[in-house]
């Protein structure tokens, strides 16, 4: 067995179906649910009551995130699916196009004409719709929308994200809440779920609510 096929790599693309939504769920998570338990704090509720308010806060949010990821991601599916029928009635009725149109993309790639249409016609031999979704419309195994797993990954990133700025109140006296919530929400938002830098990731979230409450 050859040295390539004992080295297996696992590379950050293959999460892609997944990571967007954890990411966006996580944030959310934390920033919705820290404001909502600094705004109660604020108005000099018991800490029961604020813990009631971000368990709240946290059920709802977990839902809504689900929700909007299930409808967003279903319309790009459907995209995918609408685009994927085209391609297959145009393989059906005009072939020859079709695979000269795929030798032009592995030759617009650097490929020489006659392996071009080699690969072509080999790959078109094996899978047309396959090669095409891949190399034509950019639709593939690992990029392809997956609305389930997406509405599920949400709901639990967002609970979890939730759940940071709700210990702190379990942990921290009552008098320190609202700083105390405010700096670990700062704080969680460094997460490298993306392998992005902390200050950055953390500067970014921070400015993309701040932005979007000038705006309501």
């Amino acid at each position: 067995m050859s040295r390539l096929h004992q080295h297996s790599e696992s590379h950050l693309v293959a999460r892609i179906g997944w990571l967007r939504a954890a990411v966006l769920g996580a944030n959310d998570g934390i920033v919705s649910t820290a404001s909502l338990i600094v705004g109660v704090a604020a108005a000099s509720a018991d800490t029961s009551e604020v813990l009631v308010a971000g368990v709240a806060g946290l059920v709802a949010g977990a839902m809504s995130m689900a929700a909007g990821e299930y409808v967003s991601v279903s319309s790009q599916s459907d995209t995918e699916q609408a685009d994927l029928a085209r391609e297959r009635a145009e393989l059906a009725s005009q072939p020859e196009f079709e695979r000269e149109e795929l030798t032009r993309i592995y030759m617009d790639r650097g490929v020489d004409a006659d392996l071009a249409r080699q690969v072509a016609d080999q790959l078109m031999a094996k899978d047309a719709l396959t090669a095409h979704a891949r190399d034509e419309l950019g639709i593939s195994e690992v990029t392809a929308a997956r609305p389930i797993q997406a509405a599920l990954t949400s709901a639990a990133t967002f609970a979890v994200g939730a759940a940071m700025p709700l210990a702190m109140v379990l942990l921290m006296p009552r008098s320190l809440l609202v700083v105390g919530v405010s700096i670990a929400s700062l704080i969680f938002l460094g997460s490298r779920l993306n392998h992005s830098q902390k200050a950055t990731a953390a500067a970014r979230l921070t400015a993309d609510r701040k932005l979007r409450a000038s705006l309501s």
